[in-house]
């Protein structure tokens, strides 16, 4: 489950962000997406925000919460697991 929850979240980040060059296989779930990884910037976490609201019913509160969520695939994916759990 998780693993599909993950290879998904790359293709649509890769759909949200436009990244042409990127493939889901080049994204390391673990590696970070701002910075090092795929040097996402603040309107590409906007971006990303939206992405987990429409798609996927998950709302961020914080930008603390945020910062948490959106370090790596897999803690976007976590967090999307988590919630739809909770509801």
């Amino acid at each position: 489950m998780m693993v599909e929850l993950i290879e998904k979240l790359k293709i649509d980040i890769i759909e949200a962000l436009n990244l042409e060059d990127v493939k889901p296989a080049d994204i390391d779930a673990d590696a970070p997406l701002f910075m090092d990884g795929l040097s996402l910037d603040s309107i590409d976490a906007l971006e990303l925000i939206v992405l987990l609201e429409k798609k996927y019913g998950s709302k961020i509160q914080t930008a603390e919460e945020g910062k948490k969520i959106l370090y790596s695939i897999r803690t976007m994916a976590d967090f999307i697991s988590n919630h739809q759990k909770n509801k």
